[in-house]
């Protein structure tokens, strides 16, 4: 009974540990190797990867986690627009200083 209830706690913590911040996107765009059309998303990060989902749509790519010196007063996010597509390059998360970086 003890290992049941252990295991529920860390099964608790490692949820609990997941952020999850919504993001809108004004145009297509693509993250990772799924194409995203303009709408609200659920961005949830686990260590170095972050998974972006709406409904059945889900995304996923690895990420690295950055801290800026000044809070971010709004969500945004920039593109790189190499080879045509729009690709998500970077969220910086509003009412924070966490920058969201993919490759």
């Amino acid at each position: 009974m003890m290992n049941k209830a252990v295991f529920c706690l860390l099964a608790a913590a490692a949820i609990a540990s997941a952020k999850s911040y919504t993001v809108n996107l004004f145009q297509p765009a693509l993250f990772g190797n799924v194409e995203l059309k303009p709408r609200a998303y659920q961005v949830e990060v686990k260590e170095q990867t972050a998974v972006i989902r709406n409904g059945k749509t889900v995304g996923e790519s690895p990420v690295k986690v950055e801290t800026g010196d000044i809070k971010f007063d709004t969500t945004t996010v920039r593109f790189d627009n190499g080879g045509g597509k729009m690709k998500i390059q970077e969220i910086r998360l509003g009412g924070t200083k966490t920058k969201l970086v993919f490759n």
